[in-house]
């Protein structure tokens, strides 16, 4: 074989013996993470986050409610 195919052969063989089989692996790991959906504990996060931002969205109303009445131009820039 001459050197350039020598030169292309290590490279070669490390991709295809290390890099291959450890992407697939976690390709493979990855999608059935995403098959199997949100676990307890990050639903119960989802569901606290959500009931959080429905709280801030309230006093987000009510700073509003009061700023109309108190200063009424306060939306105008």
């Amino acid at each position: 074989m001459s050197e350039l195919a020598w030169a292309l052969v290590a490279p070669l063989n490390i991709f295809l013996f290390l890099v291959v089989p450890i992407w697939l692996v976690l390709h493979y790991r990855s999608k059935r993470r995403l098959d199997e959906g949100l676990g307890e504990s990050a639903r119960q996060r989802l569901e606290q986050a959500l009931h959080q931002a429905e709280q801030l969205a309230e006093r987000v109303e009510t700073l509003e409610r009061l700023l109309d009445q108190e200063v009424p131009g306060w939306r105008r820039p």
